[in-house]
């Protein structure tokens, strides 16, 4: 697991001027994504406060020297797939230099200032070409209150606490934060109706995760063991699993979320290193008596030390009458990441588990991250129950499902008393009406 160095210290400040104090990109984050500006290519960038450092022009520049420069000239380009393949090494020698680079007093200021694009300048894109995406069910708090809206007296599956739950998403439909989302078509029964009708979902959902992505990969048929699975995740961003809710009773049984989740995914388009979260790796939370172990291939007991982060969760709505009106945007929930069951690391191992290989940029999914408070839940689902409790926001509106017109945001920040906090930036998309098409 990545140890703490001087890229942590809390007292060391920026020469980017904005980057101090700033909560989302201080100098102590530096994560990694793909920009571009005035209609220029794709290349990689780094966040600093409200800047992006061009990773082309530092590449051009040949300032970076050793290790760190074979990172710093495959991060150039118009893809991060390639530096994700190296592993952490690379990745942290460049962070490293990144971090000297940028503090104050350094010597090297006058040749990166240059380099320094506004972030509102700039258009952000998918970090990675992403091969697959899995999303797995890992926050218990969601699954025990969606599981008591179908099953009151058993919530929980009996596999549940034995097995990561997931599903293979569809990888071509993740877009990057600011992506509108089409409000889906699809098939479902209404009510007590006997036969299904096909029309836009009545019941559009949003699903509070984390993603996770891919660094190394490995070998088809040669499974990642757990002890291994750390040095295989090269970070976090915040995810967005949309979810059509009618159509997904309708069609998921029995074999699982199909077309009420394959219509788009949204992602915040920066890669939040495994570097940068290491002041913020805390226990997993220690499982009742009752509960299982873990098998032997999951860690067992060393899946408890460090396996979770210490990273709050927000979630907010913005709809069309609020805009109008200019009212602030209404918090929904505000959560905790340590609401995952399984860590990141056994979601790694309980993958290739059966010899399944993954690749560089491929995107993991925690699953909806729900406290045991309703203001910590992470779907309108559960804050409705099920559309039987209609949610008033602070403009009078009511709402159990997402109307067309709303912008849903979600937020996070890692924080942990002294060291910096460190945030993901945006995860947004505002819901647009369905398509008037033909289907003759």
């Amino acid at each position: 697991m990545t140890s703490l160095d001087e890229t942590h210290d809390l007292s060391v400040t920026s020469w980017v001027k904005s980057a101090n104090g700033h909560g989302e990109f201080p100098i102590q984050n530096l994560p990694l994504g793909i920009f571009s500006r005035n209609g220029e290519g794709r290349r990689g960038g780094v966040a600093i406060g409200d800047f992006v450092l061009d990773l082309a022009a530092l590449a051009a520049s040949e300032l970076v020297t050793d290790v760190g420069a074979i990172a710093s000239h495959e991060s150039a380009a118009s893809e991060l797939n390639t530096l994700l393949a190296m592993g952490s090494e690379p990745r942290r020698a460049l962070r490293r230099w990144l971090f000297e680079a940028l503090r104050q007093g350094s010597i090297l200021q006058m040749a990166i200032e240059p380099m320094l694009h506004r972030m509102e300048e700039c258009t952000l894109h998918l970090p990675a070409t992403i091969g697959d995406y899995t999303d797995f069910y890992t926050g218990i708090h969601h699954a025990e209150n969606v599981g008591r809206l179908f099953r009151p007296d058993a919530p929980l599956l009996p596999n549940y606490k034995h097995v990561p739950i997931g599903y293979h998403g569809r990888a071509s439909s993740v877009r990057p934060s600011g992506t509108p989302v089409l409000r889906p078509m699809g098939q479902s029964r209404l009510g007590e109706a006997v036969d299904p009708s096909f029309g836009p979902t009545r019941r559009l959902d949003y699903e509070l995760e984390l993603g996770i992505w891919i660094g190394p990969g490995n070998a088809l048929g040669y499974p990642i063991p757990f002890a291994k699975a750390e040095d295989h995740i090269a970070g976090l961003c915040l995810l967005n699993d949309w979810s059509a809710r009618d159509i997904q009773a309708w069609e998921y049984q029995p074999l699982g979320p199909f077309l009420a989740k394959s219509f788009m995914t949204t992602v915040s388009p920066w890669i939040v290193t495994a570097e940068a979260l290491a002041p913020f790796r805390i226990d997993q939370p220690v499982r009742t008596p009752d509960d299982p172990q873990p098998l032997p291939y999951l860690g067992a007991q060393e899946s408890v030390r460090c396996g979770a982060y210490a990273i709050t969760l927000e979630v907010a709505l913005l709809t069309a009458q609020m805009r109008t009106k200019r009212l602030a945007p209404h918090r929904l929930s505000r959560g905790d990441a340590h609401a995952m069951y399984w860590t990141a690391a056994q979601l790694v191992a309980h993958h290739t588990s059966n010899g399944c290989n993954m690749r560089p940029g491929d995107l993991l999914g925690t699953g909806t991250l729900s406290g045991p408070q309703s203001s910590s839940f992470g779907s309108l689902l559960e804050i409705s129950a099920g559309g039987k409790m209609p949610l008033v926001l602070v403009s009078g509106e009511k709402r159990t499902f997402l109307e067309d017109g709303d912008e849903v945001s979600f937020s996070a920040h890692a924080q942990k008393p002294g060291f910096a906090t460190i945030g993901f930036g945006e995860c947004r998309g505002m819901v647009q009406p369905a398509l008037d098409v033909s289907f003759a």
